[in-house]
C-alpha cells in the first residue's frame, strides 16, 4: 500500500512509486490493480508531459462541481464536512477509483505521457491510501 499526501484539490502523480512497486515484485507480466481507499478522491491515468492539461482538468472538474455554498449549488444537502464535501464525492463517482495496468517485460505498458494519479477533491489536505496488487 502507498500512502500520498495531498495538499489539497489537484492530480498528484505516482508513476514512479507503483513502478518501483511492480520491479519490487519480479513480475515479467501480469496486471496491476491500482485502487484507493477514500470516497472524495479518486485515479486517472493522464497526460505527465504538459502541466496545462492538469490546470485544464483541474479546471473543468472545479466548473463541474463547484462548493455547495455557490448558488448553483443550493441543491446539495450533505454540507456536514464543508462546502468541498459533497462535490469531491460527485466528482469521485464520476472518475475511477480503481486502475488496471498491463505489465510487460517487468514494466508497466503505459504509453509514452502517460501517468498515474491521485486526483484529489478536497480542499485540505489528506493522507490517502492506495493499494496496490499485482495479479498473473
Amino acid at each position: 500500500m502507498l500512502t500520498i499526501q495531498t495538499s489539497g484539490q489537484g492530480l498528484y502523480e505516482f508513476t514512479d512509486r507503483a513502478a518501483a512497486f511492480v520491479r519490487e515484485a519480479g513480475r515479467e507480466e501480469g496486471l496491476l490493480t491500482v485502487f484507493v481507499r477514500h470516497t472524495s478522491c479518486s485515479l486517472l491515468i493522464q497526460e505527465n508531459a504538459d502541466p496545462d492539461v492538469r490546470r485544464d482538468l483541474d479546471e473543468f472538474f472545479r466548473r463541474l462541481a463547484p462548493p455547495s455554498d455557490d448558488p448553483s449549488m443550493s441543491w446539495v444537502a450533505h454540507t456536514t464536512e464543508g462546502p468541498d464535501d459533497m462535490p469531491a464525492h460527485i466528482k469521485a463517482a464520476l472518475t475511477p477509483v480503481s486502475i488496471g495496468i498491463p505489465v510487460n517485460g517487468g514494466r508497466l505498458a503505459l504509453g509514452t505521457w502517460q501517468g498515474i494519479y491521485l486526483f484529489e477533491h478536497r480542499d485540505r489536505p489528506h493522507r490517502r491510501d492506495v493499494v496496490l496488487h499485482l495479479g498473473a
